[in-house]
């Protein structure tokens, strides 16, 4: 088996998880069978002094299919 593991951002207002997802999420619309995210870092965007948005950084990890394109 042949795996690939991609860099993908994600970023939410809502929380952490949320943003985690998002990413995930929009990824799965092209790739297909991610089966790992390892969360490199968060960070919490401020605004006038609150927490407005959370990003994440991860790493997603998908196998890479036998089929050949033509």
């Amino acid at each position: 088996m042949v795996e690939k593991t991609i860099d993908l951002t994600g970023i939410s207002a809502n929380s952490v998880e949320d943003a985690v997802q998002l990413a995930i999420s929009r990824a799965g619309v092209t790739i297909k069978g991610i089966h790992t995210a390892h969360v490199e870092s968060i960070d919490a965007l401020v605004e006038a002094n609150k927490v407005v948005r959370w990003k994440v950084r991860i790493k997603v990890t998908f196998q890479v299919k036998d089929e050949l394109h033509e």
